[in-house]
Formats: C-alpha cells, sequence, structure tokens
C-alpha cells in the first residue's frame, strides 16, 4: 500500500497521553505467526472487568504514533478501559494484511490473528470483559477493523472505520497487496454477494455480529468514495437491513457530514463527510460513545446479549 503519512496526526491534536506511559509486550502472548508488534496501555486506575479498545494506526505510522495521535490514552485513564496498539510488521511501508486469505480467514493466521492474541492474552491477564472488546482505526487501521468485525465476530463487540473499505475488498494473493481496482473504486458487489464474503470468513458461526459505525470523505483521493456505499451494502446485507437508512441527520457530528442510521437497533450507522479528502478527522467522543466505553458500573448497554 502507498500513501504518504496524515499531517492531521501529527499537528492539530491534544493528547494528555505521555510517550512513556506506552508499554511494549515482549513476552509470548499467543499466536502471532505474522510478528505484528503489541503495544498497551493500562490506567493506574482500572475499571473492573475493564473494556479493551483496539487501535491499528494507518499506513506509514506506528503504534507510538496512533496512541500520541489521538485523546483514546487519555479517555482510557478517565473511565478505566485498557488500550491496545499493535504495530504492523510490514517494514516496507507499515500497512496491514488485509489481503490475505490468513488474516480474512477466522483463526487462521495473519496479522489479525496476531492482534486477536493480543486481545485474549489482555483479557487474561487483566481479567478483562470479553463482551466488551472494541475497535477503531483510520485507512489502513479501517480496513484492518473491518477485517477483525468480519472475520472474528465472536471475539468483538463493535467497531468503528474512518476511511476505509468493505471487508474483503483487498483480498489478494499475498499479505502486502495492493489493490488498486479496491482503492478506485472498481470493485462492486451486490449486497448478497458482499454478505457472502463476511459469512465465508467464519463458515459456520451463527452468534452475534458486532455494532459497526464507519465514516467516509466524499473527495477521498485515496480510498475512492464509492467504497463508503459498497461498506453500507455489505454491512446491511450482514445484518439483514434495508438498504434504506432509517434516520437520516444533517451537519452531524460537524457541518456538512451527514449521519446514516440503519435498521430499527441502531446497529449500524453512517458518516458521509462532505467535502473531506482522506485526512478525516477522527472523532474520539462519538467513537467512546458508539462503544458505550463511559459506562463503568452496573449493565453497560446490551453487549453480549445479541443484536444483529
Amino acid at each position: 500500500m502507498r500513501w504518504t503519512s496524515w499531517a492531521l496526526f501529527a499537528t492539530g491534536v491534544v493528547s494528555g497521553a505521555s510517550a512513556v506511559s506506552l508499554t511494549r509486550v515482549t513476552e509470548n502472548f499467543g499466536p502471532n505467526p505474522r510478528n505484528v508488534g503489541f503495544y498497551i496501555y493500562v490506567p493506574d486506575n482500572l475499571a473492573a472487568n475493564p473494556p479493551i479498545l483496539v487501535n491499528p494506526h494507518w499506513c506509514h505510522g506506528t503504534a507510538q504514533l496512533a496512541y500520541t495521535g489521538s485523546q483514546y490514552a487519555t479517555m482510557a485513564s478517565k473511565y478505566g478501559f485498557i488500550a491496545i496498539y499493535p504495530d504492523s510488521p510490514n517494514t516496507a511501508d507499515k500497512c496491514w494484511d488485509v489481503s490475505s486469505n490468513d488474516t480474512l480467514t477466522h483463526g487462521a493466521g495473519g496479522d489479525s490473528l496476531g492482534i486477536v492474541s493480543m486481545v485474549r492474552w489482555t483479557l487474561n491477564k487483566y481479567n478483562g470483559d470479553p463482551k466488551r472488546v472494541f475497535i477503531t482505526g483510520t485507512s489502513s487501521g479501517a480496513m484492518m477493523t473491518s477485517t477483525l468485525i468480519g472475520a472474528y465476530p465472536d471475539v468483538f463487540a463493535a467497531g468503528s472505520a474512518f476511511a476505509g473499505v468493505p471487508f474483503g475488498c483487498y483480498a489478494g494473493n499475498g499479505y502486502g497487496v495492493w489493490s488498486d481496482a479496491c482503492a478506485t473504486g472498481k470493485i462492486t458487489r451486490t449486497p448478497a454477494e458482499w454478505a457472502a464474503v463476511v459469512k465465508a470468513a467464519y463458515p459456520g458461526y451463527n452468534g452475534w455480529r458486532p455494532k459497526m459505525q464507519i465514516f467516509h470523505g466524499t473527495v477521498d483521493e485515496v480510498l475512492n468514495y464509492t467504497n463508503f456505499k459498497e461498506e453500507v451494502k455489505e454491512w446491511n446485507a450482514v445484518f439483514g437491513y434495508s438498504q434504506t437508512p432509517t434516520i437520516s441527520t444533517l451537519n452531524t457530528p460537524v457541518n456538512n457530514w451527514t449521519k446514516y442510521v440503519y435498521g430499527g437497533n441502531d446497529w449500524f450507522e453512517a458518516y458521509s463527510a462532505g467535502g473531506v479528502t482522506h485526512d478525516i478527522r477522527i472523532q474520539e467522543a462519538l467513537v467512546l460513545s458508539w462503544f458505550d466505553l463511559a459506562c463503568t458500573t452496573g449493565d453497560c448497554f446490551r453487549w453480549g446479549k445479541g443484536g444483529a
């Protein structure tokens, strides 16, 4: 994958986290066939049975940049959840493996299995809540978000993807495949075809499907806006929803962005960011609310009780 790093993560973002607070896990944490790097932020005051937020970085990024480039670690300190920052093993461009059959298949390998092993290790070590594991990322990190939501619906409760592509859109013969056809919006499928791609990632799985939230700029010059429309088709089909939104809200969360809600239980929402390029600004507060991470006591939302 060949796009440049994001200026927005280098400027204009205030973070209360310090780089020395991020810890690299070097012990054996489980199957990790691609040697994905494991960095973790554990706040001093953990919630009882803490939730976990996974935040894979973008192409040409690092775990450290993802950590310092957002408010998630600061939020973790406030609400007591744990943040995991994986680091891509792809030294050429630091993009994620979202193309190999291994990474797109439940339990088969690839970068996705390494990240899942981080989650399982963290749940065990810190007595985390297995019903409240979440993932969010931007660009290549958004692709990994969709990959893990599609291939490991038994591990993740919800995902939030900024400027990504549909699950399986980058599928190819190798671990670092650049799909120009996907990036430029030339891969289109019917809703049923997209749903079949997701369901083939975990044959026989009949459990709940994680909540999903997507964002995309209408003038994205790296990953064409067509991918937003295809993602909408894909997840609606997976959830069994109509392709027609139940609610449309203009100018939210910012001017020229439109929020679309699908289905009757607020399980899938999509934000079309008018006039925004690939450098879409992440909306940490909105993501925090979507994951219900401010809930620290009692019955936090309906995680693990079924949804779509």
